[in-house]
Parts: C-alpha cells; sequence; structure tokens
C-alpha cells in the first residue's frame, strides 16, 4: 500500500477472525469454468476453483455453512444492462453454462441459488441464511475479483459481516484488475489472506 494511502490512515485496522464462519462461493458456474464457454478460458479463475474446492472440503466436513451462487435471467427484460456480451447471450435459465462447477457444487450440503445482480446479497436470500445459522464471518471465494466478488465483499461489509478473502481462491481476468480490486478491498472493508491461513482458522474452530 503507497505511503499516501497510509497517512491518510487506510488499513489501519486489523480484522480478526469471528466464532462463527460461512463460506460464500460466486459464481463458479460453467460459465467462467469451463473453456467451452466465452468466459470460461480463464487460468486464473480455474486455479481459484481448485483452491476453493479444498477449503470447501475442510469446511463441509466441520459443518461450516456453504452459499453458493451463479447469474442466470429469464430473459433480457429481468436482466441488468450488461455490458458483456457473453451475459446477454446465454445467462439464461436452463443454459449450461449456468451449472455450477462439479469441483465445488455440493447440492446435498450447499444453500445454493440464483443472482441477478452482481453481488450475492442483492435481492437474494442469502441475508436470511446466513442470519439464521448465527453468521459472524464470511470468507468469499468465487470469480470475478473485480466484479462480482468485490460487490459481494461490498454488501457483506456493509451488512457488518467480519470479511475475508482468501486471494487464491478468486480469479480474474487479467492479474492487474484482481490485484488492484484485492488491494482496495484490504485498505477498506476486509483481510485478504490465503486459502491455508482459512483452513487453520477452520481447523482451530470450537
Amino acid at each position: 500500500m503507497s505511503e499516501e494511502y497510509v497517512n491518510k490512515g487506510y488499513s489501519s485496522e486489523t480484522i480478526e477472525f469471528g466464532k462463527n464462519p460461512a463460506i460464500l462461493v460466486v459464481d463458479l458456474q460453467l460459465a467462467f469454468t469451463d473453456p467451452s464457454f466465452p468466459n470460461g478460458d480463464m487460468p486464473m479463475v480455474d486455479k481459484a476453483t481448485d483452491n476453493t474446492a479444498e477449503l470447501l472440503e475442510i469446511a463441509r466436513k466441520r459443518n461450516i455453512p456453504v452459499a453458493s451462487c451463479y447469474t442466470a435471467y429469464d430473459s433480457l427484460e429481468d436482466m441488468p444492462l450488461w455490458k458483456v456480451k457473453a451475459v446477454r447471450d446465454e445467462f439464461y435459465h436452463g443454459h449450461p453454462c449456468t451449472e455450477m462447477d462439479s469441483r465445488i457444487h455440493d447440492p446435498d450440503y450447499d444453500f445454493n441459488f440464483c443472482k441477478n445482480a452482481p453481488s450475492m446479497f442483492f435481492l437474494t436470500p442469502l441475508t436470511t441464511f446466513l442470519h439464521k445459522k448465527g453468521v459472524d464471518t464470511v470468507i468469499v471465494t468465487g470469480c470475478v475479483t473485480s466484479g462480482c466478488v468485490r460487490a459481494t465483499v461490498i454488501d457483506a461489509f456493509s451488512h457488518g459481516y467480519r470479511v475475508f478473502v482468501p486471494e487464491d481462491c478468486v480469479g480474474d481476468v487479467e492479474d492487474r484488475p484482481h490485484n488492484d480490486n484485492l488491494r482496495d478491498i484490504s485498505r477498506r472493508y476486509g483481510e485478504v489472506v490465503s486459502s491455508s491461513e482459512c483452513i487453520d482458522y477452520i481447523n482451530n474452530l470450537d
């Protein structure tokens, strides 16, 4: 972080893990993880999917809540004015691109739902689910870092959750927006950590 931000007091507090975490999985659907789709050929997202799968395996064994989402629409009428061609062309209910990646999806365990905006929180049942589970800490994974991950982080922060982003469990099209947004998240909204730190935290919970 630059000296200018430090002098202004950014990142002056450290957020500690709470007692009741949940894992949030943002848009790890085939549209972003399968190279046969227009936006699916992203090596950083593929790596993030594998790392998220390892984190989720530990979390499920410890009975940590997992909420995952995908993005889909009925038609252009209920779709925001996306500037992303693949979203306008393919992100419709029933299209194969909306299916969750099998590496991270456990339909018998996860709370999985559809969202229609960047944030997992916007007009979805996520807040109700987290309240019912008594969650105070969210670990945000998925894609893309500069889009739906960042939007979800900001809403989680706004709802008062302790926010953690394992850097190796999120991905983007390019390194620069990925790194810029993680740096900005760490200045303002939460802690950027590693998946191994999250696994250690989960394994040491009472």
